[in-house]
């Protein structure tokens, strides 16, 4: 087997990988539906259901979380491939730069998990990686082809560098808003009604924390993005001898850009949190993802090399 069919298929099994592994975060969250936390008034018979409820639900949590880490390896093995097939580095057309983004993503999360046992992280993640690399395997697919000149640059691997770590750290914060959004809503509803939050909302922490979290990672993410865009136009005077000309590539990223600061500076100034503040990070990855897949697909510009 050639090293550009192994590509492609670790690039397809670790989609299918992290789709069993979202199944399996599906379950943990199912297998506590309808379950109330544990309280001081409750039978025997209430807290054995409770203990079977937990129990069940930490293995699927578990395996779902070692099938990442084995979608992970086959998702790595992909894009290393992939490089080597090609004598370079895997970065110059679409479907390369979404295997390897998703790539810093799964890295990202599994660091989190090692480190500050953020697990109730992997339904969103392993969502967008089955989604991502399945729609990259089947949809954005192109063969191994030289780079143009314009990509020929010691900046083209810096810049590309960056913006997977950007992409790695803003998507994280972004399954943190979704989380953020569900939870809060779960918490005001118990107010409403006196009932403590049960169910699968009980995988997740306390909707301070989840935007704690949230915040944390764009606070990370945002400076690499800003290093990208400036990265990316010293490329640009190297390669078309101007460091900025609107290029629609160029424009949504100062767009993207804007709406991350603004995310930042009304959090830090008005006081923004909870439910606006998820709602603008929601906004801002979505032109992240319409600049890095959309504005290619859509819009004819200097970056249509990097398109499929």
């Amino acid at each position: 087997m050639s090293l550009s069919n192994l590509s492609a298929l670790g690039i397809v099994t670790a989609a299918v990988v992290y789709l069993l592994a979202f199944i399996a975060h599906v379950a943990e969250w199912a297998g506590l539906r309808g379950v109330s936390p544990a309280t001081g008034e409750a039978g025997a018979d209430a807290a054995q259901t409770r203990a079977d409820a937990a129990t069940r639900s930490e293995v699927w949590g578990r395996l779902g979380l070692n099938l990442t880490i084995i979608g992970a390896f086959c998702h790595a093995l992909g894009v290393v491939c992939r490089g080597l097939a090609a004598h370079r580095a895997p970065w110059g057309n679409m479907y390369e730069f979404v295997t390897a983004a998703l790539l810093f993503v799964v890295l990202a999360y599994l660091i989190l998990v090692a480190r500050g046992n953020l697990r109730w992280l992997g339904i969103g993640v392993t969502l967008l990686l089955a989604v991502g690399n399945g729609l990259a395997a089947t949809v954005l697919y192109v063969g191994i082809a030289p780079l143009v000149p314009a990509l020929h640059s010691v900046w083209f691997i810096i810049h590309i560098v960056a913006a997977c770590l950007a992409a790695a750290a803003l998507n994280v914060g972004a399954v943190a808003s979704v989380l953020y959004l569900f939870r809060a809503r779960a918490e005001r509803k118990a107010e409403r009604t006196g009932v403590p939050v049960t169910g699968f909302m009980t995988r997740v922490p306390a909707s301070r924390t989840i935007d704690t979290v949230a915040y944390r990672a764009h606070a990370f993410g945002f400076p690499i993005w800003t290093f990208t865009i400036a990265a990316g136009s010293i490329w640009a005077e190297y390669a078309w001898g101007r460091f900025w000309g609107w290029d629609p590539k160029e424009t949504w990223s100062l767009v993207t850009w804007v709406v991350y600061a603004g995310y930042l500076h009304a959090r830090a100034t008005a006081g923004w949190k909870g439910t606006r503040a998820a709602v603008v990070a929601l906004i801002g990855i979505a032109c992240f993802w319409f600049n890095f897949v959309g504005v290619n697909l859509f819009i004819n510009g200097l970056h249509s090399y990097a398109g499929i």
